[in-house]
């Protein structure tokens, strides 16, 4: 479940920080959303697969993590990032 190198560019040019900016926390949390809701869907459809069942909760968790990393040193910049991908209600 891979996404394309276009949806990564348009991912990355959304959420980067500055023009370099690729690995940044809200770069990550973008793409593991993106991920997330890819194999959701996937998950959706093929019940029985367990092994990307854990892949997914090890992205949720990766993603919880940074989002806690983000909220500790920029509360205002978590806020937006959780308005900006819809997470949390």
């Amino acid at each position: 479940m891979a996404l394309l190198q276009e949806k990564k560019q348009e991912i990355i040019s959304g959420y980067q920080t500055h023009e370099t900016d690729t690995g940044s926390a809200d770069v990550q949390i973008a793409m593991l959303t993106e991920k997330i809701s890819r194999l959701s869907l996937h998950l959706r459809t093929n019940k029985k697969d367990h092994a990307s069942r854990q892949g997914l909760l090890r992205m949720i968790s990766s993603r919880k993590r940074l989002l806690a990393y983000v909220l500790k040193h920029d509360p205002e910049r978590y806020r937006s990032l959780v308005t900006r991908l819809g997470l949390r209600g």
